[in-house]
């Protein structure tokens, strides 16, 4: 069974994560096959709109961190920042339809998306900082300028997880929809796009993001030197250890 469905529904390229065993945690070979599909509607005349949705019971657990230890990001070409790429600089619109958890990047992905429709069960969370890691996205400048700085630090530095009100709060969540009606009502939003003219649907995008376009790249780049070099850190094997032997880490040997 993939991990990673790409369907189509009239013009709009439907893709769900479908890891359901495991909490729809991204593997190397999902951010290569969500990137791969990404890349093909930017560049099919067919496909107007893209839609990113999981399961009822999880949106994404974020980086699957075994796989992700064993196939640690070495450049910009790794399968994870060809995804980050392409979604921060899709040309269509993105339509998300979040429930359950959204880990870690199965919350700073959202922020690359124009519309963000969620259940009352969606949680979020941003862990980075508890596993001696830091922002990765481009979040560390998108959140703050969304959610305001002091927002934007407590869920940074905490990385405490925060129910779908506060998101809404926040602004990076559009509206709360009934968990039972949320992949139909995201998939009718969607087909309501693909319906408009395309062309007016790009240049309103890339006018609203235009600005920053290339001040996002940077900040991924940015963020992926720290994350590599945080990767490697005695505070992040620690933080790696505590987690597989499901023990508290213990931070306070290190400086």
């Amino acid at each position: 069974m993939d991990d990673v469905l790409v369907q189509r529904q009239g013009a709009v390229q439907v893709l769900t994560f479908n890891r359901a065993h495991k909490k729809n945690a991204i593997t190397a070979g999902m951010y290569q096959a969500l990137a791969d599909a990404l890349g093909e509607a930017e560049a099919d005349p067919a496909v107007r709109v893209i839609l990113i949705q999981g399961h009822p019971e999880a949106f994404s657990a974020g980086n699957d961190l075994e796989d992700f230890l064993k196939n640690p990001p070495k450049d910009d070409d790794a399968p994870v920042f060809q995804f980050l790429h392409r979604i921060s600089q899709a040309t269509k619109p993105i339509v998300a339809a979040v429930a359950g958890n959204a880990v870690g990047v199965g919350t700073t992905m959202l922020l690359h998306c124009d519309v963000v429709y969620a259940a009352e069960t969606a949680r979020f969370s941003l862990p980075f900082s508890q596993l001696a890691l830091c922002p990765e996205a481009a979040s560390s400048l998108l959140l703050p300028r969304v959610a305001g700085y002091h927002r934007a630090a407590e869920k940074l530095l905490f990385g405490e997880p925060f129910d779908v009100n506060e998101a809404v709060a926040m602004g990076f969540v559009n509206r709360i929809v009934p968990a039972a009606e949320l992949a139909e009502y995201a998939a009718k939003r969607a087909a309501q796009l693909a319906a408009m003219p395309a062309g007016s649907l790009r240049v309103t995008k890339q006018l609203m993001k235009g600005d920053s376009a290339r001040e996002v790249q940077e900040r991924i780049r940015d963020e992926a030197l720290e994350f590599g070099k945080r990767l490697l850190s005695p505070e992040a094997r620690e933080a790696f250890t505590a987690f597989f032997e499901k023990r508290k880490p213990d931070f306070s040997q290190f400086s």
